[in-house]
C-alpha cells in the first residue's frame, strides 16, 4: 500500500513539474501584472467589453510620439521608448499553442527584408506578403508597452497578431553581468545585439520580471534590443528593464530610436 501511495505521489509531482515547465520561464516577481485573464474566449470577451464603448481609435493616452530629447528608464528602470511595427497577421484562436518550438519557428520566419539587422526610422514602411506596414517611434506613458492599444488605436487587427519592437540602449560604459528582465502577454522572444536573451513561451499574463536572462554584457555605446510578441485572443503588452548584479534596476543608461 505504501509503495502504491509513493508511486501515486511521484506521478502527481511529475505532472505538476511538467505543467510548470511548459510556461517557458519561472516567475520571479508578481508585483505588477495586467488585469486581463488569459483564458482564450474569456480573455477575448473581457477585452471586447473593455473597448466596446471606445470608438475614438487613438493611441492616446497610452503613447506619445517619441522625441529626440534624452530619455532614461523610468524610476523603476523600465524602458519606454520603442519603434513598433504595425501588427503582422498570425491567426491563432488559442494561446496554448505557443510552445518553445512553435514560437521559435514563428519568430525566425522572415516576414520582411533585414528583419534581424534593420534599425528603421519613424514612418518607414515594410511589405509583409501583400500588406504595407509602418514603423512608429513612440514612448509609452505606462511602465508596460500596450500593444493591444497600439493596434486598436491605429485600426489594425488586435487578435491573432505578431508584433516587432526595437529600441536602442546607450550605455556610458561597459556593464557586465547584467540581466534582461521581461514580462509579456502572450509569448515573446528577445535579442540583445543579435543574440537571443530571453524567451517566454506558453499562454501567459504580463508580469514584470516574469523571465530573467542569463548574465549579459551591455557594450559601451549603442546596444540594440529586438523583440517579437505573439498573441491570439486577449490583451498584448510587454515590459523590459535591466537589472544589475544585485538585482536592482539599471537607470544610468539612455534610450533612443537611432
Amino acid at each position: 500500500m505504501n509503495i502504491k501511495r509513493k508511486t501515486l505521489s511521484l506521478a502527481v509531482i511529475s505532472v505538476i513539474l511538467i505543467g510548470l515547465g511548459l510556461q517557458g520561464c519561472s516567475v520571479t516577481s508578481r508585483s505588477k501584472t495586467d488585469s486581463t485573464s488569459k483564458t482564450d474566449g474569456t480573455a477575448k470577451s473581457q477585452v471586447d467589453a473593455t473597448v466596446k464603448s471606445d470608438t475614438a481609435h487613438t493611441i492616446a493616452p497610452y503613447f506619445i510620439p517619441a522625441t529626440t530629447k534624452t530619455m532614461t528608464p523610468d524610476s523603476e528602470g523600465f524602458i519606454k521608448r520603442w519603434l513598433l511595427l504595425e501588427p503582422i497577421g498570425k491567426p491563432n484562436r488559442s494561446n496554448i499553442v505557443f510552445t518553445d518550438s512553435y514560437i521559435r519557428t514563428a519568430f525566425t520566419t522572415e516576414y520582411f527584408p533585414n528583419q534581424f539587422t534593420v534599425l528603421p526610422k519613424d514612418g518607414e514602411k515594410v511589405k509583409v506578403e501583400e500588406k504595407e506596414l509602418k514603423w512608429h517611434a513612440l514612448e509609452s506613458t505606462n511602465f508596460n508597452v500596450k500593444l493591444f492599444r497600439f493596434a486598436y488605436g491605429l485600426r489594425k487587427p488586435v487578435y491573432g497578431v505578431l508584433f516587432w519592437a526595437i529600441t536602442v540602449v546607450n550605455s556610458p560604459e561597459e556593464m557586465k553581468n547584467v540581466r534582461m528582465a521581461v514580462g509579456s502577454n502572450s509569448a515573446s522572444m528577445w535579442w540583445l545585439n543579435g543574440k537571443e536573451a530571453v524567451i517566454l513561451s506558453g499562454d501567459r499574463r504580463m508580469v514584470m520580471d516574469d523571465c530573467i536572462s542569463a548574465r549579459l554584457t551591455l557594450n559601451k555605446g549603442k546596444n540594440i534590443i529586438r523583440g517579437a510578441v505573439i498573441n491570439g485572443p486577449g490583451m498584448s503588452d510587454f515590459c523590459i528593464r535591466f537589472l544589475d548584479e544585485k538585482g536592482k534596476p539599471i537607470k544610468g543608461i539612455t534610450i533612443s530610436c537611432e
